[in-house]
């Protein structure tokens, strides 16, 4: 008798249940990194509204958002990059408020809900990356980008 040396699954060679494990924040990392040096993938999707951000959805867990002159928000991410335009992290600590600006392409972990404003006079443009994308965001038109 010969045995069966054959794989019967990727994961698991002995056909046990595999658990997806949601992804690390430095694979989410990587993957806006990723994302922000390839913009020709996804920058046709960017979307500009005065009166309010405009979050749409990359894929499950990435999304991009455009924020308009003047205008902040909570984001739920665990990781962002600044793409494009200015944008400024606004903290609340038992000490006052802080405002810090962001440095475009520098890929920064959250450890929680941050607020977002754009201080600048002309739109800005961020990716970022979490559990899941904001109920707000919209998918793309029908096409997908990645």
């Amino acid at each position: 008798m010969v045995p069966d040396l054959t794989m019967r699954g990727q994961d698991d060679p002995h056909g046990r249940a595999v658990t997806a494990r949601p992804p690390t924040v430095g694979q989410l990392a990587g993957r806006v990194r990723d994302l922000a040096g390839r913009p020709g993938e996804w920058w046709w999707l960017v979307g500009f509204d005065a009166e309010r951000p405009v979050h749409v959805r990359l894929d499950d867990r990435v999304w991009l958002t455009t924020w308009p002159p003047g205008h902040g928000g909570t984001i739920h991410g665990q990781v962002s990059t600044l793409i494009a335009g200015e944008l400024a992290e606004v903290t609340i600590t038992p000490d006052g408020v802080t405002e810090r600006p962001l440095r475009a392409n520098r890929v920064r972990v959250h450890g929680g809900r941050r607020a977002l404003t754009n201080p600048g006079p002309a739109f800005a443009v961020s990716l970022h990356a979490g559990a899941a994308a904001p109920s707000e965001a919209t998918p793309p038109n029908g096409r997908q980008p990645l």
